[in-house]
Order: structure tokens, then sequence, then C-alpha cells
């Protein structure tokens, strides 16, 4: 008869009890005539660490599963982790240019391999993680947001939803990371507030030297102007309403309308509108039906749309 410890050790304990589970094949799972349960749990970001929010989380599903293992009910957890595409791509490019090798160098298959080798050597931390918690997942079934199956499933629920007339392209806003030339979702953007100047430029009226004076952070956009917005209840532009001013440097001619976006306070209450560059804007474009140009080229230059700075740095063409 052994002795009982005095103290609880959880790494001979916990590493014992783990290991005969996995087995005895405690946690797996296969269709038969029981009830079924199943959780699909919420794939945590493969370039990280396991979270206090994920222990918590993890945990409930862990007693859930547990729970209806213990009432007879066909219990399935799916394990797995999401591609997390903007940081991943980080560490890629960063090992790859540890190696002496370019992003821009190589193609998209090529990339995606060293992308694949890199979550393969580095991406199973959190599955490890979640087994030390003690997680009773079917470890058979693990998944991974990019391998080829859900690959396939998602482009099908693409199609499928475009087929029906659910999914439409159109120009809409993005936020653009001109370094990693990649989309951004709205939850990876850091916003940060600071101090800008305000250019002040006089937008003249279609054949007359005078004209508007409107206030904006951003010269470097005025080529691909839209209009000219001021708000309907000023008194200082109310018989402006229609007219048309002429883009300086261009001289292309853009109407003078009336949105209650534009507040009378801010600048001269004379707002340019640049629909491809700003979301207020775009959705001004959206109610006036207005031209949307995009200026930008990925890489942060400016392009044809420009007419006399394509080719040059967005932030050198605000200077000049």
């Amino acid at each position: 008869m052994s002795e009982l410890e005095s103290h609880f050790s959880p790494s001979e304990i916990e590493n014992k009890w783990y290991a005969h589970w996995s087995d005895k094949g405690y946690f797996k799972s296969s269709p038969d005539d029981r009830e079924a349960f199943s959780i699909v749990i919420p794939p945590p970001n493969i370039t990280g660490i396991l979270h206090m929010g994920h222990m918590l989380n993890n945990t409930i599903q862990d007693a859930l599963i547990r729970r209806a293992r213990s009432q007879g009910k066909n219990a399935c957890w799916v394990p797995g982790t999401d591609h997390a595409s903007i940081a991943t791509e980080a560490k890629v490019v960063q090992m790859l240019r540890e190696k002496g090798i370019k992003k821009s160098d190589i193609t998209r298959e090529e990339f995606l391999k060293y992308a694949f080798e890199w979550k393969d050597k580095y991406g199973g931390i959190i599955l490890q993680q979640l087994k030390k918690l003690g997680a009773s997942a079917d470890w058979d079934r693990t998944a991974f947001t990019m391998d080829e199956v859900r690959s396939e499933a998602v482009i099908k629920a693409f199609v499928d939803l475009y087929n029906r007339g659910k999914l439409y392209r159109g120009k809409r806003m993005v936020n653009w990371d001109p370094e990693a030339k990649t989309v951004l979702s709205n939850e990876e953007v850091l916003h940060s507030e600071e101090n800008a100047n305000l250019f002040h430029i006089l937008y003249k009226f279609e054949g007359s030297e005078e004209g508007i004076i409107i206030a904006t952070q951003r010269p470097e956009t005025i080529m691909v102007d839209a209009a000219v917005a001021v708000n309907p209840n000023d008194e200082r532009y109310k018989h402006l309403h229609g007219k048309k001013v002429i883009i300086p440097l261009i001289n292309k001619a853009i109407p003078i309308i009336a949105d209650d976006y534009v507040d009378l306070e801010f600048g001269t209450g004379a707002l340019k509108v640049t629909p491809a560059h700003d979301q207020n804007d775009y959705e001004i474009g959206i109610r006036h039906g207005l031209e949307i140009l995009d200026v930008l080229n990925d890489d942060g230059t400016l392009n044809e749309h420009s007419i006399l700075y394509n080719g040059m740095d967005r932030f050198e063409v605000r200077k000049k």
C-alpha cells in the first residue's frame, strides 16, 4: 500500500491522468445513435499564447462537454487555431528577412509554403497549453482555418452567397497598410490622436476669380475631390448650392453640395469631399452619387489620377 503524499503535486498527477485519458481515447467521438452534443472551439490566434479570457472560455466549454459525456451524449469538442493572417505574415516576413529573402521576390505559393512551415513549427504552442489545462477535446479533429478543408468550405460559402445575390462587389472603404500591402480589420487598427495642420485652399468659382475657401488636413488628395460640401443651414453658403468650383492645379470643375454632415464650426465650414479616402466623405459621396476615385497606389504613392504627382510618396506631395 503506497503512502498518500502530504502535498498535491500537479505536475505528476495531471500529466499522469491526462496521458491516461488520451491513451484510452476518452475524448474521441464518432457519429452513432446517441444524442449528439458538439462544440467548436472559437479558434485562438496561432501567433499568440493563451490569456485569461481563453482560460475562462475554454474551461466553460470543457465543463459543458464533460457534463454532456456524463449524461450519455455523444459529446464532441472540436479544437483548432486561427491563421491570424496579419500577425502571422509579419512573423513570416521577419523570418524570411533573417534568411536574406524579400517577400516581394517570391511568389504567393512560395510564401504560403514558408507560412505553413512556420505554422507547423510554432503554431502548436496554444494546443499544448490547452492540453496542459486538461481540455478534453477530440485532438484527432484538430483544424486550422487555412487548411484545405476549411479553405474549400470558405470558398464554397462565398460562392453560394454570391449566387444567391447576398454578396456583391463594390468600392468600399478599407484600412490599408502600405507597408504590408494588405487590408486591416477595424480591430487591428490602433487609433491615436495627433496635432495636424489645417491647410486652407481657395477653390475658385467656375469662370470667376472669387471662390470658396476649404480647410483640409490632406491636400495631397485634392486631385480626386468629387465635390465641396457645405451645411444646408449655413447662411454663408446658401446662395452657392449647385454652383461649381475649380479644383486648383488641375482645373477640374466639381459641384458645391449641401449635406447635414458638415460641421458649421469646423475650419471654414466648407469641406472638400474625397469619397475614396475618408469614411465620412464616402458616405456623403454615396448619398449624392459622387464619383469615387482612388488616388493612391498600394505602397502609398500617388497614381495616375493625381495627374501631376504620379509615383510620388503621399507625404512628399503634401509638402509640395
